[in-house]
């Protein structure tokens, strides 16, 4: 099973503490925010597969959370409330929510939902690009958008989907170099409003893993951006 990563959002301890023992035993990544502002944060410089959003938070509450999300990302989110009214779960669907779990719930009911809704938010990013673009190869470097699957002489690297695309894109366009923001433009859309050092944090992530090959590696343009550089000829 890939290493989905979970956001648990929820200003009750012991819910987070409950919810990150049984998603670490499924063998979950998890972070914990205890308010939407820390959690807005979170998602603005980090990457997450999914996220679980409780309503009833002060300050910022789920609703005004997910809106501010809605603006800018689409990563999946199951709302958690005690609230149990109809016109709750259609506010939060209305919101963009995908889902909505009432409190009291059974851990493992919870997990079944999350596991259905990674499901489908994989199977949608697969067929956006499954046939619009090819496997890219360079040298010892392979990397595949069709099944989300890089390998470095043959062996598979596990990484996240956002390092994945952002690779590609670098790969698939060799010694042009992009500033921070084209790549957020291009790999995190138009809309997104996070700061562009996520871009620095996922290429360091990138270099970590990968290192760099006999005749290509990730270039930092001082005062400038990034590029992909190889020795290899078109």
């Amino acid at each position: 099973m890939p290493n989905f990563k979970i956001l648990i959002v929820d200003d009750d301890v012991n819910i987070c503490q409950l919810l990150n023992l049984y998603l670490v035993k499924e063998g979950y990544s998890t972070s914990i925010c205890h308010n939407g502002q820390d959690a807005l944060k979170e998602i603005a410089t980090h990457e997450y597969d999914i996220m679980l959003l409780d309503i009833m938070m002060p300050g910022m509450d789920g609703f005004e959370t997910l809106s501010e999300i809605r603006k800018t990302l689409n990563i999946p989110v199951i709302l958690l409330s005690a609230r149990g009214e109809p016109m709750d779960k259609i506010s939060g669907l209305d919101l963009g929510a995908d889902d909505y779990v009432t409190k009291p719930f059974e851990p493992q009911e919870l997990i079944s939902r999350i596991k259905a809704l990674l499901r489908r938010s994989r199977a949608q990013a697969v067929n956006t690009v499954v046939n619009s673009t090819p496997d890219l190869t360079v040298g010892n470097l392979s990397v595949s958008l069709s099944n989300y699957i890089v390998r470095v002489d043959g062996k598979k690297v596990e990484m996240p989907p956002k390092e994945i695309e952002l690779l590609y894109y670098l790969a698939s366009n060799p010694m042009r170099v992009f500033t921070r923001e084209q790549l957020l433009n291009h790999v995190w859309g138009a809309g997104y409003k996070g700061d562009t050092r996520t871009v620095d944090v996922h290429i360091k992530r990138i270099r970590e893993k990968l290192g760099n090959g006999f005749d290509w590696q990730l270039d930092t343009v001082w005062g400038v951006g990034y590029k992909f550089e190889t020795t290899l000829k078109e």
